[in-house]
């Protein structure tokens, strides 16, 4: 069923804006996209949240009063918000990416221009597409939509969320993954397989990454053959690495991502519980969630994104 046949003037889409994402991209971008929506006569109502919590309470209260139609417009961590509030209900969901990282909309297959993704949301059917449940050592639970892990990554998520925030793109988690590893040492992690599906791994590494999509940091392609509604995570251990070897890395991962050396291992599976040696920090969408040790397991067909290609290909 196409977007604009589920609201009126009476009950809009809900356009949930996080202003901070993408070093203030996404204001950039909000006043085009509201020119667009409203050439098309598709009714919207703006919000614009002042943080990840306030974003995940107006839209459980959307949902609690009926709204059939929410967007996210900012990066992973914003659409991560909206899929917390989301799941379990019939709730369609669009996304505007207009973030720092967007690697669940590039691997839902929407444009990355914030223009296109809003044309594709309109008019192109929905696809039911995975999430990852982590329950951290708290006895927390989180969804997250594209990567996660513990090691190198969590450490430089809190850089690219502070000193590195305003940069774009990729070079925001590039440098971030670099000021991090100027004082991180590596870490002995145990991923162990409740289901049975593979003999525990244990090995000393930079990181290790549960992801529902081929891309991580704003487009490494850490799990190239991770999909989205497989019904499967990809776990990938990366051992230890010197900073030279880490930059000869870095480029090959943003292109294909089909890099077969001894330090990186990956496994396909549908929980994992990884732990940690000492303490460790546990990410999601670059959102610290808790630490270590965390189960992750797959939350099948747990949204329905709207404009997304079924192929997962824009």
């Amino acid at each position: 069923m196409p977007a604009a046949q589920l609201v009126s003037k009476r009950a809009p889409a809900l356009l949930l804006v996080n202003p901070e994402a993408g070093g203030g991209r996404t204001l950039a971008y909000l006043p085009r996209v509201e020119r667009y929506f409203a050439s098309q006569l598709f009714p919207v109502e703006v919000v614009c949240t002042g943080s990840a919590q306030e974003l995940e309470a107006r839209a459980k209260a959307a949902i609690a009063g009926g709204r059939r139609l929410l967007i996210a417009m900012g990066g992973d961590g914003t659409f991560q918000g909206l899929a917390n509030a989301a799941a379990g209900t019939d709730t369609l969901l669009g996304i505007v990416p207009a973030g720092g990282g967007n690697d669940f909309a590039a691997a839902a297959g929407l444009p990355k221009d914030p223009l296109a993704a809003a044309q594709a949301l309109l008019y192109q059917p929905p696809r039911w597409m995975d999430l990852l449940r982590a329950r951290t050592a708290d006895g927390q639970v989180r969804l997250y939509a594209g990567g996660g892990g513990i090691g190198l990554d969590a450490e430089a998520a809190r850089y690219a969320s502070g000193a590195f925030r305003r940069l774009p793109g990729a070079l925001r988690y590039v440098a971030a993954a670099l000021a991090a590893l100027r004082t991180y040492a590596p870490v002995e992690v145990t991923a162990e397989f409740p289901e049975g599906e593979h003999a525990p791994l244990r090995a000393e590494v930079l990181l290790a990454a549960v992801l529902n999509t081929p891309h991580y940091g704003a487009g490494l392609r850490l799990a190239p053959a991770a999909q989205p509604d497989d019904g499967r995570l990809d776990v990938v251990l990366v051992g230890s690495l010197r900073l030279l070897e880490l930059m000869d890395l870095l480029p090959q991962l943003a292109q294909s991502g089909d890099v077969r050396i001894p330090q990186i291992t990956r496994v396909h599976a549908r929980r994992v519980r990884l732990s940690a040696a000492r303490q460790a920090l546990f990410h999601g969408d670059g959102e610290i969630l808790g630490c270590a040790p965390v189960e992750i397991q797959v939350a099948p067909r747990a949204v329905r994104i709207l404009g997304a290609a079924a192929n997962g290909k824009s």
